[in-house]
């Protein structure tokens, strides 16, 4: 498994799709995924610091999580299969529940639980951005900052 960072997320054009970027901690692969835009918007607040005045699924679950002292102690993305991304969480002692990786990230952000991802997930669709392309990544980053979780709904 390999610790991935979460970049950010942005609508692809033409077809207002959401995605999700995340990079190797420790390597030059990104990950796309495709998302809704409800998983978009929570992973935005999230990463923008924006608390809304009541708790989305995503906080209910991290709280119901930590009142059952079953912490969050990993997301691993561990398939890709159809086009299909898959996704465990990794509760306290092993414990493994099934989810869909936008969630899961969601989720991942708020318990400052790491993510990570099979390497053949990352040999499959993991994508390495060329020097020249860097400065697209730096664009999209700073397309990040100016955006509002509200650009999603």
């Amino acid at each position: 498994m390999q610790e991935l960072n979460v970049v950010g997320v942005r609508v692809e054009l033409p077809t207002n799709q959401p995605i999700v970027l995340l990079k190797e901690a420790a390597g030059e692969r990104y990950l796309p995924i495709w998302i809704g835009a409800v998983e978009a918007t929570a992973i935005a607040y999230e990463q923008q610091s924006v608390k809304p005045a009541r708790p989305l699924t995503h906080d209910l679950l991290r709280d119901v999580l930590v009142a059952l002292q079953a912490p969050l102690q990993a997301v691993e993305i561990t398939e890709l299969r159809d086009t299909i991304f898959y996704a465990d969480l990794v509760l306290g002692e092993g414990v493994r529940v099934s989810a869909r990786p936008s969630d899961a990230i969601a989720l991942a952000l708020r318990a400052h639980a790491p993510i990570r991802c099979a390497e053949q997930v990352l040999v499959d669709a993991g994508i390495v951005i060329p020097d020249a392309q860097e400065d697209e990544v730096e664009r999209f980053r700073e397309f990040l900052d100016q955006i509002s979780p509200e650009d999603f709904e």
